[in-house]
């Protein structure tokens, strides 16, 4: 258990660094002097509450970290943060339900903050129990997490045939989400240490030249070989703590194999676009 629960001062700070600002690029922004901004970092002055909520929107920093400030700073929290199943949200889980269902058959979840896999359409179930035949036997209220199931040692890195490309492209992406979801962090050492044992040497300096404008993965399968990239989906300017950790991943076939195989596996024809 982590007894440290960081201060305002504290929590600022890390905003700070992780938006890579100096103290005097955020003064300007602000229209402050960098020294009050220094004396707000080390806790000697405590901001307005609406210079905080300014500060935060300048540091684009996540909705939860927004409401953590505002309570560490002795104010009420400025956003909300409703579950999925509350009414308010019927317009929001209808476009998501719409999202998956018209990427069908090629793979599309709907992914939080921490990696739970909230939704996903028959195309994601279709490819992720081809690759992992065993989680077709879990239980379906089992939890899914992304980062589990590539950390997992039958998991998702055991059939890519790019690992040593598309692996450290992956512990990159979780470093930059680190800062703001540091709970991540045990399940990013758990892929690095899957990382390590398969590709050996030093795991972060294995990238290298990007070779084609998008990293594809590439699965080996039943089917013959699958290459898909992937564009994720979100909220635009989200008011709420929940909708704004979520994403939805689309996959889209590399090559017309690919597409051939979701097609004829999934059972509903698409086009390819031009």
């Amino acid at each position: 258990m982590n007894l440290f629960t960081p201060n305002l001062p504290t929590t600022l700070l890390q905003a700070r660094r992780a938006r890579r600002f100096s103290q005097l690029e955020l003064s300007m922004r602000l229209g402050v002097s960098q020294r009050h901004v220094s004396f707000v970092e080390s806790g000697r002055s405590k901001p307005s509450r609406e210079l905080l909520l300014a500060w935060l929107q300048e540091l684009d920093a996540p909705l939860a970290v927004r409401n953590e400030a505002m309570l560490q700073a002795g104010f009420a929290p400025a956003y909300s943060a409703e579950p999925l199943t509350a009414p308010s949200m019927v317009p929001a889980t209808d476009a998501l339900v719409q999202l998956l269902k018209v990427h069908d058959p090629m793979p599309a979840m709907v992914i939080d903050a921490q990696w739970n896999v909230l939704q996903f359409n028959r195309g994601a179930h279709w490819l992720l129990t081809t690759l992992m035949p065993w989680t077709a036997d879990l239980p379906a209220d089992t939890p899914v997490n992304m980062l589990d199931l590539l950390a997992h040692p039958k998991g998702l890195t055991l059939h890519m045939l790019n690992l040593q490309e598309k692996g450290p492209a992956m512990l990159a992406q979780l470093r930059d989400e680190l800062a703001a979801q540091p709970a991540l962090a045990p399940k990013m050492e758990a892929l690095a240490a899957l990382l390590y044992s398969r590709l050996g040497g030093n795991i972060y300096s294995l990238c290298s030249h990007p070779s084609a404008p998008l990293l594809t993965t590439h699965f080996t399968t039943a089917y013959g070989k699958l290459a898909f990239f992937s564009m994720f989906s979100t909220f635009g300017t989200p008011q709420d703590i929940t909708l704004a950790s979520l994403r939805v991943e689309h996959l889209f076939a590399a090559d017309a194999a690919t597409l051939a195989v979701m097609n004829t596996q999934v059972g509903q024809d698409v086009k390819v676009s031009r």
